[in-house]
């Protein structure tokens, strides 16, 4: 089953604990967590004790997202706030594959990000050491932006690297992903879905959630 992991980026923080437990209570399969540096993309949102306090009220898995450059100087931090998939950039991140081990080292699992204009075929010499691999399907940055649509050429040369090699590593989307375009973004071999403002802005989690299945077929 396609799993869905909504973007706090696009949660009302005043009150973020009850935004995580309704989209829990939703039934989100995960919870996406932007973390921006303002160097990296041009942004700043939230460091390791935010991601620790929302360890506290939720029982989801905690999909850490790191846009920040020199990712490895903060590893530890959000391996100790409680991250269950950490993943850095193939872009910030100098000695790749050292990074890479050092987060599943300590039991998290590891991701690897990619911007729009990176090609997936970088991905090449670490891809076997992934347990997911996130394609951007937005410049990062900001929330709210339109797919772009060359993303699907892209999920499919991925998937089809990852088939030919015979590895199990999951493939994430984010950016611009709603309810109109899940199903394709899900055909073209994706599967873990991040959805922020088409989730958090929907006005009505629940009801969003079954539209989302009843697109993907697993309503």
């Amino acid at each position: 089953m396609i799993k869905i992991s909504p973007s706090i980026l696009s949660a009302d923080f005043s009150r973020l604990a009850d935004e995580i437990k309704a989209a829990e209570a939703a039934g989100a399969d995960m919870l996406h967590i932007d973390v921006m540096d303002g160097h990296f993309v041009p942004n700043i949102t939230i460091g390791p004790f935010v991601v620790e306090a929302i360890r506290t009220v939720t029982t989801l898995p905690l999909d850490v997202h790191l846009m920040i450059d020199d990712p490895d100087r903060y590893l530890a931090d959000f391996i100790r706030a409680g991250s269950d998939i950490l993943t850095v950039h193939l872009e910030a991140a100098v000695h790749l594959h050292r990074t890479v081990q050092e987060i599943r080292a300590q039991g998290v699992k590891a991701g690897v990000s990619i911007n729009p204009a990176t090609p997936v075929e970088e991905l090449t010499e670490i891809i076997h050491d992934l347990d997911m691999v996130l394609l951007m399907s937005v410049n990062p940055g900001f929330g709210g932006q339109e797919f772009i649509p060359h993303t699907l050429d892209k999920l499919e040369r991925l998937k089809k690297m990852i088939r030919e090699k015979g590895l199990t590593v999951a493939i994430e989307v984010d950016g611009g992903v709603k309810p109109d375009n899940a199903r394709r973004v899900a055909g073209a071999g994706a599967d873990i879905l991040v959805m922020g403002s088409a989730f958090f802005k929907s006005g009505d989690y629940t009801a969003t959630m079954k539209t989302i299945r009843k697109e993907l077929g697993n309503a």
